[in-house]
């Protein structure tokens, strides 16, 4: 355990309802119970909450009406003793309290300080630290459930249970390897051992065939929306949001630059961004925002090619085609209450079996359709079963896939009838590489790093 007492805020900055300050450590109760006139902090039960004021110790003033939370280790978020303080939610209330904790002996919080000790108290692992993150930040019900369910622990279970028959089948080739008392317990060993990395093979092959589902669970589909100016983009964005986020006006080249907003289909969440429409223009404003366009076109996991029904295909509308069709597209043909000058087997012909989106934004018809076809390009119409682990984070896919990279290094060491001690190498380092995941193997560096990214009072 640590020896300092931290603390910091726990509820977002700005006016509400309730502000919390925090503090976890040794000396957590004592501070507190210098500023608390209600009960006496240090002789109450853990787990109750307990009404009071806060004095300035210097000067008797009262600062504050609270309710204090006190909750004793080792049943803890952190497994120490935390305190929380709960007062009325003003950006002056919170600070004061803060610093009047800061004066008496606490230290404030680094980012994810609170869950870093968790983690370093044996509370959660590695992954699920992670999760806490990911939990805080989830945009939809699908991505919350992902993150809940790897923070209950669903895929370090399975990573522990990976780990534990590799490491098993290490200690029976040192077993076999110390004790050679049969002429042929080299050939049966090596035979486990393809067993064993093969079957450990095949459950990180699984995790990783559904790593493209949980990323974009938890990170969200880039979407770019495309097309010539006044075709329906800002409209299209409005639409899906549901708020007049754009501008919307029939003069061509409204949208000067890339416009972001989030929105939920199906449980997956979309990061639209709204382009400039994409065209040679002398207007300097507006060059930059079609500059930009090209730029999130590049960082785009799905491309909506918008497309005018009452105008007739352009050159440029042909150029925009040939620009995304090697990427992940949906083209929408817009504009379908007026009439069709649009030639549809030009554009079948350009989509090369690309979907195509029939719609009138006007009237709100057809997004049922594109929120389809954005779920079976991505989905194949649907999520697959909940008692999947989805692994969602970048970190963890990498490691994966490099232990995979050193399982079959180790079954291509056996089909050469390697000696069973370099064998060993690579399911070992595979054992380790899992390791990284969950928390066990991690370097102190990365540890720092990662929880350097968590917010202040988490």
């Amino acid at each position: 355990m640590n020896d300092d007492t931290i603390a910091a805020i726990s509820t977002p900055l700005g006016e509400g309802a309730i502000g919390i300050v925090r503090l976890s450590g040794e000396e957590a109760v004592k501070i507190a119970n210098q500023i608390f006139t209600g009960s006496d902090l240090t002789k109450v039960d853990s787990h109750t909450i307990h009404y009071g004021k806060i004095i300035d110790p210097k000067t008797d003033e009262m600062i504050e009406e609270v309710m204090i939370n006190l909750m004793r280790a080792p049943k803890t978020f952190t497994r120490e003793d935390v305190v929380e303080i709960n007062c009325h939610g003003g950006l002056a209330s919170v600070n004061r309290l803060l610093e009047l904790v800061l004066e008496l002996g606490a230290r404030l919080a680094e980012p994810g300080e609170f869950t870093k000790r968790a983690f370093l108290n044996g509370r959660i692992d590695l992954s699920q630290a992670e999760a806490v993150m990911d939990l805080i930040r989830a945009k939809t019900d699908k991505a919350m459930d992902v993150a809940i369910k790897q923070l209950d622990g669903k895929l370090s279970k399975l990573i522990q249970r990976l780990r534990q028959d590799l490491i098993e089948t290490v200690a029976h080739v040192e077993v076999n390897i110390d004790y050679p008392e049969y002429d042929d317990v080299e050939e049966m060993t090596k035979s486990v051992l393809l067993e064993k990395t093969t079957d450990v093979y095949q459950e990180i092959e699984k995790l990783l065939l559904m790593a493209k589902q949980g990323k974009i669970l938890r990170e969200g589909i880039s979407t770019a929306i495309i097309g010539r100016p006044n075709v329906g983009k800002s409209s299209l964005l409005n639409t899906l949001v549901q708020e007049n986020k754009a501008i919307v006006t029939d003069i061509p080249g409204t949208t000067r630059d890339v416009i972001e907003e989030y929105v939920n289909i199906r449980g997956v969440p979309l990061r639209l961004i709204d382009t400039a429409g994409i065209r040679e223009t002398e207007d300097i404003v507006e060059k930059i925002g079609v500059e930009r366009s090209r730029q999130a076109l590049k960082e785009a996991d799905l491309i909506l090619l918008v497309l005018n029904n009452n105008e007739t295909l352009s050159d440029q509308d042909r150029q925009l085609f040939e620009l995304v069709n090697d990427l992940e597209l949906i083209v929408l043909i817009n504009k379908t209450d007026l009439a069709e000058k649009l030639d549809r087997n030009e554009v079948e012909q350009l989509a090369t079996g690309h979907p195509i989106v029939s719609t009138s934004l006007i009237e709100e018809q057809g997004i049922d359709d594109l929120e389809e076809a954005i779920a079976s390009l991505f989905f194949a119409g649907q999520l697959e079963s909940d008692d999947i682990s989805y692994v969602s984070n970048v970190r963890h896919i990498q490691l994966l896939k490099q232990a995979m990279s050193a399982l079959d290094e180790a079954k291509s060491a056996i089909d050469l009838g390697m000696p069973l001690d370099l064998i060993q190498i690579d399911v070992t380092r595979a054992w380790s590489i899992l390791g990284e995941i969950v928390g066990d193997t991690v370097h102190d560096s990365l540890i720092d790093q990662l929880f350097s990214q968590f917010c202040l009072g988490k």
